[in-house]
């Protein structure tokens, strides 16, 4: 019964996942007609930064994510630490814990020069398109940011639901 359960879950997180990857090739299709927007009138290096910082969006969220989902692990391994644990095994868990906090924040600071940059990109565009195309252009970063979001999300529930039928299935004799 509770391998049916999370097999259902499961399925209904593969189907979530189908509709997400459809937003997420609606999303590029729009980000493809504001490029070719950006590129008509923008001058050459101004669209060079447009393109860079597109790019370097999905990088550094990506980024950022992988490293708090994989500190978040090291982070539950460390909490079910018991008197049974090896010397190696809490030290090897601790120096993980050290380096993915400290190349988190490291993202963190990219993060941080990203949003500088988003607003000089927003500046020089303000002074090419319309409010409208502005307006755009903004719910555009608004949504490519929610959508990469929302996918590391779903793929982590469903990494770790399939964890648990694993392990359920490797349980039962």
């Amino acid at each position: 019964e509770l391998m049916a359960s999370l097999q259902s879950r499961l399925q209904a997180l593969w189907e979530e996942q189908e509709l997400l990857l459809s937003e997420v090739r609606e999303c590029a299709r729009w980000g493809e007609e504001l490029e070719a927007v950006v590129r008509g009138l923008c001058k050459p290096n101004e669209f060079e930064r447009y393109l860079m910082f597109i790019g370097d969006l999905e990088k550094v969220l990506s980024l950022l994510l992988c490293l708090s989902s994989r500190l978040a692990r090291v982070q539950n391994a460390i909490s079910r630490v018991d008197g049974s644990t090896g010397a190696e095994e809490k030290q090897s868990l601790n120096e993980r814990h050290k380096l993915l906090s400290r190349q988190r924040e490291d993202a963190k600071d990219l993060k941080e020069n990203l949003d500088r940059r988003e607003r000089v990109v927003s500046g020089i565009l303000a002074k090419y398109l319309t409010e409208e195309q502005l307006q755009d252009y903004q719910h555009f970063v608004q949504v490519k940011t929610s959508l990469l979001i929302e996918q590391k999300d779903l793929e982590e529930q469903i990494k770790f639901f399939e964890e648990q039928l694993e392990n359920l299935e490797q349980s039962i004799p």
